[in-house]
């Protein structure tokens, strides 16, 4: 469960607002879909909600835990995969996971097992012992998804996260994000493959300077806009 309540983030000393007191609900069990266009406060609602930013106003819960108040407690219950791979290029993949499994406190048995588990969906077993800085953009992605999926948090935060993925890979992690929703956890993503969201999410919302200007089910939002396609409701709500 993440919930947002009246959650406000302001840049260049307040003159620029990113995030307008926003109030977002995202359910047990549900895959939950967040768009906008570019610099519509996506990407700041994201690294709000994992504690990388802390807001101006209001408050965010993860699993019930104030991220403020218990951020260590609360980052504990999330899978981040940012937008951007950034990765420390000087270590292996192996000694990245290996690092990433240590910070969790994951044994050894078992990250052996989730390692290995990933690394055979994701085809980087020939590469998990070179550099990083080797690695082509879709297979730091593999690497990312694979190290905030590695201690099996119960909330899934994952910025464009099919962004430089082969076809197979994206496959397999929308396989991934369906079946960890089924188990009653918790999936939100951003991505701007319309066709993506309209297809996987159980719920949706659209952010547009700042602020939410839909948010519902697909059926909801549809009925609302008299059944257009969500790529064109898209475009309507956020050229206005």
């Amino acid at each position: 469960m993440i919930e947002l309540i009246n959650v406000s983030k302001s840049y260049n000393d307040g003159k620029v607002k990113a995030v307008d007191n926003i109030n977002l609900l995202v359910n047990p069990g549900e895959i939950f879909g967040f768009l906008g266009p570019n610099g519509a406060g996506k990407s700041t609602t994201i690294k709000m909600i994992v504690g990388i930013l802390k807001p101006d106003t209001g408050k965010i819960l993860v699993d019930g835990i104030d991220i403020q108040k218990e951020p260590v407690k609360a980052k504990r219950q999330i899978g981040y995969v940012p937008d951007e791979p950034n990765v420390y290029e000087k270590l292996t993949g192996l000694e990245y996971l290996n690092f990433i499994a240590d910070v969790y406190g994951i044994g050894e048995n078992e990250r052996r097992e989730r390692i290995g588990y990933f690394l055979e969906i994701f085809d980087l077993k020939n590469a998990i012992g070179d550099l990083i800085q080797s690695y082509s953009h879709g297979m730091r992605q593999k690497l990312l998804i694979t190290a905030a999926l590695l201690h099996n948090p119960s909330v899934w935060i994952l910025d464009e996260p099919i962004t430089g993925l082969d076809p197979k890979s994206s496959f397999l992690l929308k396989e991934l994000m369906a079946d960890h929703a089924k188990k009653g956890f918790t999936v939100f993503f951003s991505t701007h493959i319309l066709e993506v969201a309209e297809k996987l999410c159980d719920r949706i919302a659209i952010i547009n300077k700042g602020k939410i200007i839909a948010s519902g089910t697909m059926e909801e939002i549809k009925k609302q806009h008299e059944w257009e396609s969500l790529e064109k409701i898209f475009l309507e709500l956020t050229e206005k």
